[in-house]
């Protein structure tokens, strides 16, 4: 193995920790310091299950910047894996509002309507995320696996 690609592999190892929290949602990686600080806590609190402390942190975050999409699609996920998803889908719908094609956002609001029994809309965002990656992607295929399990489950 030569130097120079010794040297890369151990940049990756150091870099894998810290990229394996990255959340394949995100439409901005260049936050401002404050927001990407708030942020980062939440996506840690988020890996651990931490619901209070994850919106706390995106709370702080969105009273930086609250025009960041993919700040108010975590607080919507954050909310909705709390259980609380009165507070999940106006995150959900400010996301879109500011970036309609943040595929984050359409899988995870789809999810919640599924929780909130209405299939058909989330319908809607499965054909908005097949309409922005034909050729497939990952929040496409899990709201379209979860669809199949939600029908699979209610019999249809």
């Amino acid at each position: 193995m030569t130097r120079i690609a010794a040297t890369l592999l151990a940049c990756a190892l150091v870099a894998a920790p810290s990229l394996a929290l990255a959340d394949a949602t995100e439409t901005n990686t260049n936050k401002i310091p404050a927001v990407a600080s708030d942020y980062d806590n939440a996506k840690k609190a988020i890996a651990n299950k931490d619901w209070k402390a994850a919106i706390k942190s995106l709370e702080a975050a969105e009273r930086s910047d609250p025009k960041d999409a993919d700040v108010q699609n975590l607080l919507g996920y954050s909310h909705r894996k709390s259980g609380n998803l009165d507070a999940a889908f106006p995150h959900y719908a400010r996301a879109l509002e500011l970036n309609p094609k943040h595929l984050g956002a359409h899988e995870y609001v789809g999810e919640a309507y599924l929780l909130a029994g209405k299939p058909a809309k989330a319908k809607e965002h499965l054909a908005q995320l097949e309409k922005f990656c034909p050729q497939g992607c990952e929040e496409r295929d899990d709201l379209r696996r979860a669809i199949a399990e939600y029908e699979r489950k209610a019999g249809r």
